[in-house]
């Protein structure tokens, strides 16, 4: 124990560690253990950012379910011929965008699957440059939080282009930042059987850190607790620390967010559920990765973010404590986690995420995509309750 102790001050202490300390971590089953590494988590979070849990009002938008791909663990796609497959028109996204803007949205997130009939006048940039453009027009003040690295890499080859162009048109158009999903796991190994027709790990790398090159800021995720091993967990978590250590050196914007991804199996292949052993997450792993997530980027990925819809909002709000500092979003709506049997829901309201940051005694802060405070929205910690502040920790002196 005193080892692991020892290993647990130089994190915090904010020391990076290696993928072998990693690995030591994650594979920790000892309760006492456990508890030490929450604590140490939770401890380098409040230096690092502070007390303060932020979320953000936004609304998804999964604007088709018709893609051409056939991931092991997606309940959400469909053919284009059938039941229960759909593509929103322009006049139907705009309305509910109309509704989240009403709501108080700042944010609207778009993601849709592969759909080859998304084009416009024979180019699919040309289809997603005018959703964007559109909605830009109608919305100036909104921020388009769109499109994964699997949906660039698909633009691009759909009409023969490079990824910076695509990158480059969809920011002219309007997209200010991208949501680092499709990641899943950084490991060819576990993707040949999640999803084989994704992209594999170089290619996805190198679309983020182009798009940090270009200036527009990532997400990013891992999606845990399927068939992965802990170092191939630990590995992923590198990857992404070294993206983010080479655009910081750069002076580009990089991650903005880790969001881990507990896997949810329900609707899954029947061989998939029978590797898992289970459909819906294991609350203790969830819990012990994100802790351990928090640790091994350290510096680098400030704000650590749970999934509400995952997990459910309680669980997520017990996250807080292992290491995270953002509640998420309020969504207004969820099709693809809901699809696979995820039971968290698929909004939330912000007095909701307010009362559950309120039951921790810590004050909340509304914020942008881009982690600024809308000022509008402050809430004081109780009295008693040490005050670092949103976005006064360490990591201002970084």
């Amino acid at each position: 124990m005193s080892a692991l102790l020892t290993l647990l001050d130089r994190a915090v202490a904010g020391q990076d560690l290696t993928e072998s300390e990693g690995i030591q971590l994650i594979e920790q089953r000892d309760p006492q253990a456990r508890a030490a590494i929450r604590q140490a988590a939770d401890t380098l979070r409040q230096e690092l950012v502070g007390q303060t849990v932020t979320y953000v009002v936004n609304r998804n938008l999964n604007f088709t379910n018709i893609c051409e791909q056939h991931c092991s663990f997606c309940a959400f796609r469909r053919d284009a011929d059938q039941a229960g497959a759909y593509w929103l028109s322009e006049a139907q996204m705009l309305a509910r965008i109309q509704g989240a803007v009403q709501a108080g949205a700042t944010e609207i997130c778009i993601q849709g699957g592969l759909n080859p009939q998304a084009k416009r006048g024979g180019s699919s940039l040309a289809f997603y440059t005018h959703l964007i453009g559109t909605i830009q027009g109608a919305f100036p003040h909104l921020h388009l939080h769109a499109f994964s690295p699997q949906e660039v890499q698909f633009i691009a080859r759909e009409d023969g282009l490079s990824w910076e162009t695509v990158l480059r048109a969809l920011q002219a158009a309007g997209v200010g930042s991208l949501p680092g999903t499709a990641a899943e796991v950084l490991d060819d190994g576990v993707r040949r059987v999640l999803c084989p027709e994704k992209i594999d790990t170089a290619t996805w790398l190198a679309i983020v850190q182009q798009a940090h090159a270009l200036g527009l800021p990532t997400t990013s995720t891992l999606l845990s607790g399927h068939i992965e091993t802990p170092a191939q967990r630990i590995h992923h978590l590198a990857q992404l620390r070294q993206v983010q250590q080479v655009s910081r050196a750069a002076g580009r914007p990089g991650f903005t967010e880790f969001i881990l991804l507990p896997f949810v199996g329900q609707s899954a292949p029947a061989v998939l559920r029978k590797r898992v052993g289970r459909d819906q997450p294991c609350l203790t792993d969830a819990l012990h990765t994100t802790a351990v997530a928090r640790l091994f980027l350290g510096s680098w990925i400030l704000n650590h973010q749970p999934s509400w819809v995952k997990l459910g909002l309680a669980a997520a709000t017990e996250a807080l404590t292992w290491g995270c500092n953002d509640l998420g979003g309020t969504l207004m709506e969820e099709h693809i986690s809901t699809a696979a049997g995820a039971q968290g829901g698929t909004a939330q309201t912000v007095a909701d995420l307010q009362a559950a940051i309120r039951s921790l005694g810590r004050p909340f802060q509304e914020r942008t995509t881009l982690y600024q405070p809308v000022a509008s929205v402050q809430q004081k910690s109780r009295p008693g309750t040490q005050e670092t502040g949103f976005g006064s920790g360490r990591a201002s002196r970084i």
